[in-house]
């Protein structure tokens, strides 16, 4: 499956999460979780893995929107961790998921390039035809984030490339092909210092939930609840929070 990628058995940190300790298993848990996630659940996948010996966690990462639209047209996962309820909804209206629950939120940044050379400093500066802009897709929750914080700020920002994902669009800056995008902050922190974020007050009004829930024809149904359980606990809050992401 394109986007797939195994964690590999056994490289895990060495703290196991406080969920799925109980018992040995085998098998694979295939998790469809949101771009933004991935470094946090790369994490989460090791722990998971060093405390089930013998279980490999298998994501698949991309924009919520198009996971989601697999999944309902029968592509084979466990758990679905999304961006934004909306494209969860398009999951549990299909029956495929039932009480998803939101475990972090998450709001944009103005993502820039080292050096910032275009010397955007706030949310209007994105609106100078003089200035190149990357957006997300409307369709994708970063998308609709970027706009729910434009008509916040009343502004029209006419973006020279539209991406599938955060991570696309980031990747944007990261090239110096476009001055400026809208991303996560979780997204700029993850860059590792390869862009630099700035701040605005129009994200607050435009934060997004994440939910996650175990999938209802989950192929391994048992280790989707258990993987669940070691998002939601203390050590899945810990590492989620120290990615940037707001615990609810």
């Amino acid at each position: 499956m394109a986007g797939a990628a195994a964690c590999g058995t056994g490289g895990g940190s060495g703290r196991p999460g406080q969920a799925g300790q109980a018992t040995p298993a085998a098998g694979t848990v295939t998790v469809f979780a949101a771009a933004s996630l991935t470094g946090a659940f790369t994490e989460l996948g090791k722990a998971f893995e060093a405390a089930n010996p013998g279980v490999t966690v298998r994501f698949n990462f991309g924009s919520s929107a198009t996971l989601a639209q697999q999944i309902t047209q029968g592509a084979p996962a466990d758990v679905f961790a999304a961006a934004s309820p909306a494209t969860m909804k398009t999951v549990t209206d299909a029956s495929l998921a039932s009480a998803p629950i939101t475990f972090v939120r998450n709001k944009l940044q103005i993502a820039v390039p080292a050096g910032n050379p275009a010397k955007v400093d706030e949310l209007k500066d994105l609106a100078d035809p003089k200035v190149k802009v990357a957006l997300c897709a409307a369709q994708v929750p970063c998308g609709a984030a970027a706009a729910k914080a434009l008509a916040a700020a009343g502004l029209k920002v006419t973006p020279v490339t539209l991406e599938q994902d955060v991570k696309a669009t980031l990747t944007k800056v990261v090239l110096g092909e476009v001055d400026a995008a809208l991303v996560y902050r979780t997204d700029v922190l993850a860059s590792g210092g390869e862009v630099s974020g700035i701040d605005f007050p129009e994200a607050r009004q435009a934060v997004n939930d994440y939910p996650i829930a175990a999938l209802a024809k989950a192929p391994a149904g048992d280790l989707a609840r258990r993987f669940v359980d070691l998002v939601l606990s203390q050590r899945g809050r810990d590492v989620l929070a120290e990615a940037g992401f707001e615990l609810p």
